[in-house]
């Protein structure tokens, strides 16, 4: 499946896509971005179209990179030391 940014406004970017509808909350990842960037599907706008939310600057970020969607939420290791810290 094809996924592209089509419009850039900040952190927020609408993604292009053909296919499947990702559900909400799935992490995307920018592919040929000089740093990784993680985008959460936030919306569905219709006409095949998500709105999703940067992770990271999008500084750089330009319509029609290719766009992988991983399949899950985004998702943040820790230690067990940190698990009593939350």
């Amino acid at each position: 499946m094809l996924y592209l940014p089509c419009q850039v406004i900040g952190a927020v970017v609408d993604v292009y896509f053909e296919g499947e509808l990702p559900p909400i909350m799935t992490a995307l990842e920018v592919q040929d971005h000089n740093v990784r960037l993680v985008l959460e599907v936030a919306q569905h706008l219709g006409d095949n179209t998500l709105r999703t939310i940067a992770m990271d600057t999008t500084d750089g970020l330009v319509r029609g990179q290719p766009v992988l969607n991983t399949g899950s939420p985004i998702m943040v290791r820790f230690s067990r030391k940190q698990l009593f810290v939350l």
